[in-house]
């Protein structure tokens, strides 16, 4: 509420015309009265313009240069999210303005904000490289010198449309007759203009630390019908100092990327031959085993049953199921005997065929069934990424049937494994969203506004932390997200729990309860890896390639001195393997230096050098990757230290 004995001033604005401004109980800064620039409304609230680049009012965000006539007023700073959103999206045009500026042919698409940067998508005249980015950067640093106002224009539609048709600019007359509003807003700074909401910094003086980051192919509105553009990343921060410290950890991680490292690595491959299905190496088949083992370890702990469900199921499954209607685009389809078939893309509709192959009772609930389900997805080719983003993937899945009554407590164990996956296991800090009902959702609003009371009680009661992510939920049920943190900050969303009342409808799940009626179980569908390829190319990158012991495809490498020392070496590293140690011996006539080098690239855990002294006296010479030379050993000292090394219960 307005409180008039709160006031705190009036100040004269627009050649003499005053503006009352006071602040209300809630401690808000309001104005009213005569039209003023919301620069000016922070100035007459006292306000400090360091560092501001937009302003709030009434909690939406304007241009400094916008006139406000009374409301909330409060300033926008350059290091808050939204500031840097506006310093990236201004960064965007100034890119543009460069492009067009060397590039006078080129044709611009869409130029957002994004997370930790932004983009630009155009049409050029002719093919760029990275080889041009360092000259539109050069000239986005001379715009910049310019110190070009930023000013906002609002047109009619029918002017929007005349002034981009006659500056030849399609993609912004398309997009123009898509907005429904009579009126246009654009932005002018220099010659340059382009259609945009805004809001933006006040000129292009304001922009000075940003850096061109790649290129990649974007089809225009996204659609593969249209014509390829030339997408343009770059970022922009507050300083220069966040800028270098962006492009360090953006340098980190490059030397930490999961293609790199499985290439030198020698864990996987990506070949011509399969886009999107990787080919694992013996190395990363290790890898992949020790996960799996681990994975069935603790579900056999926790009360799951394994199945197997087809690779390939008949199309009246998934219509079924709802996926012929709502993820069609995403599946690929085969005949048998001139029936249609599709790949399966999801375990679901599989696991619950295997449910419904026996009759249930309630003394059978909550039955818990687990399987690690090879999965095809379509995905464009433009997308596809390692591991990361792939069209063939292992989803390590799990459907729990359960009574109503039944459901927190079973989504609270989901919650312990996933604690004890994420944090005890891998170390990893994690986060967690609640993803609500979205747009194409399926059944009745009822059953999922139950859903989500179920998942947000179970949250709370577990004292587990969430934030809401409205409309992302799967499209037949509510679901908890979890995002992990890896060792450079960067999150990744691996496992969800999703609580599905639709299924066991559409597919007439029943069990027989202690009445002797049948009843609808609630269905729960949960993955804790998420994708077994995607979570191994995350660790890839976490561990920058030095896996922790248990996980290491070479334990222990083997580095004789000298070849005539190969009866003991062979004979320790048949002791090594009986104690069901992974290890390598390198025979190579090569200088020890050498070995030892090679091994720490290749990073092994440990290394054992055998010289003359070491076989006469039955020890080992023992190395670690990070500690170094830890001295000689006899094989039963050793066998303490590897067996103090860290293993999943």
């Amino acid at each position: 509420m307005q409180v008039k004995d709160a006031r705190i001033g009036r100040r004269p604005f627009y050649g003499g015309i005053e503006m009352t401004f006071f602040v209300d109980v809630s401690g808000e800064k309001r104005v009213e009265g005569a039209p003023m620039k919301a620069l000016e409304a922070l100035q007459a609230l006292g306000f400090s313009l360091d560092g501001v680049v937009a302003a709030k009012v009434d909690g939406v965000s304007v241009d400094l240069e916008a006139t406000v006539s009374g409301g909330v007023v409060e300033p926008i700073t350059a290091d808050s999210p939204e500031g840097l959103e506006v310093i990236r999206h201004s960064a965007s045009h100034l890119m543009a303005q460069a492009v067009l500026r060397l590039f006078p042919g080129a044709k611009l698409g869409v130029g957002p904000a994004i997370k930790d940067g932004f983009y630009y998508d155009i049409l050029f005249p002719s093919p760029i490289t990275d080889e041009d980015l360092p000259r539109i950067e050069e000239e986005m640093r001379r715009i910049s010198q310019e110190d070009l106002p930023v000013e906002r224009v609002v047109l009619p539609r029918g002017e929007a449309v005349e002034l981009f048709s006659n500056r030849g600019e399609r993609f912004k007359v398309e997009l123009i007759g898509e907005i429904q509003d009579d009126t246009v807003s654009i932005y002018r700074q220099g010659e340059f203009v382009d259609l945009c909401r805004g809001p933006h910094v006040r000129s292009t003086g304001v922009l000075r630390n940003f850096k061109l980051l790649s290129l990649a192919g974007a089809y225009w509105r996204g659609d593969e019908k249209n014509v390829m553009l030339t997408r343009i990343y770059g970022t922009a921060f507050h300083s220069k100092e966040a800028l270098d410290l962006y492009l360090a950890r953006l340098e980190e991680a490059r030397q930490r990327d999961h293609r790199k490292l499985g290439r030198e690595l020698d864990i996987f491959s990506i070949q011509p031959e399969g886009p999107g299905f990787p080919f694992f190496h013996p190395k990363g088949m290790v890898i992949l085993n020790e996960l799996v083992d681990f994975w069935k370890r603790e579900h056999k702990r926790r009360g799951y049953l394994e199945i197997r469900t087809p690779l390939i199921l008949d199309r009246s499954l998934w219509e079924r199921s709802g996926h012929w209607d709502h993820y069609r685009e995403n599946m690929y389809f085969t005949s048998i005997d001139e029936r249609p078939f599709a790949v399966k893309p999801m375990n679901c509709p599989g696991g619950i065929l295997v449910f419904k192959s026996s009759t249930r009772s309630y003394r059978d609930l909550p039955l818990r069934m687990s399987e690690l389900g090879v999965v095809h997805r379509h995905e464009r080719s433009g997308v596809l990424h390692g591991l990361m983003r792939v069209r063939c993937f292992t989803q390590d899945d799990a459907h729990i049937y359960c009574t109503p009554e039944q459901v927190g407590e079973e989504i609270a164990g989901v919650i312990d494994l996933m604690r004890y996956v994420y944090k005890d296991v891998f170390g990893f800090p994690y986060k967690v969203e609640l993803s609500t009902r979205p747009d194409n959702y399926m059944g009745s609003l009822d059953m999922w506004n139950l859903a989500e009371d179920k998942l947000r009680e179970t949250l709370e009661a577990t004292g587990t932390e969430y934030k809401v992510n409205p409309g992302d939920g799967a499209f037949y049920g509510p679901k908890i997200d979890f995002h992990l943190e890896d060792s450079i900050g960067r999150t990744w969303q691996c496992g969800t729990i999703q609580l599905d009342f639709q299924m066991p409808e559409k597919f007439d799940v029943s069990y027989v309860g202690a009445d002797g009626m049948e009843h609808r179980p609630v269905m729960i569908h949960r993955t804790v890896f998420g994708s077994l390829e995607r979570f191994l190319g995350i660790l890839i990158e976490h561990y920058a390639g030095a896996f922790p012991f248990w996980l290491a495809p070479v334990q222990v490498k083997i580095l004789p001195v000298k070849p005539e020392l190969g009866d003991y070496a062979s004979n320790v590293d048949q002791v090594l393997k009986g104690w069901g140690i992974r290890t390598e011996m390198d025979w190579r006539d090569e200088k020890l230096g050498r070995k030892i080098r090679d091994a720490q690239v290749s990073k092994v855990p440990y290394m054992l050098v055998i010289g003359g002294k070491e076989a006469e006296s039955s020890t080992v010479a023992v190395r670690h990757r990070v500690n170094g030379d830890l001295g000689a050993m006899s094989l039963e000292s050793l066998k303490a230290v590897l067996d103090r090394e860290f293993r999943p219960r």
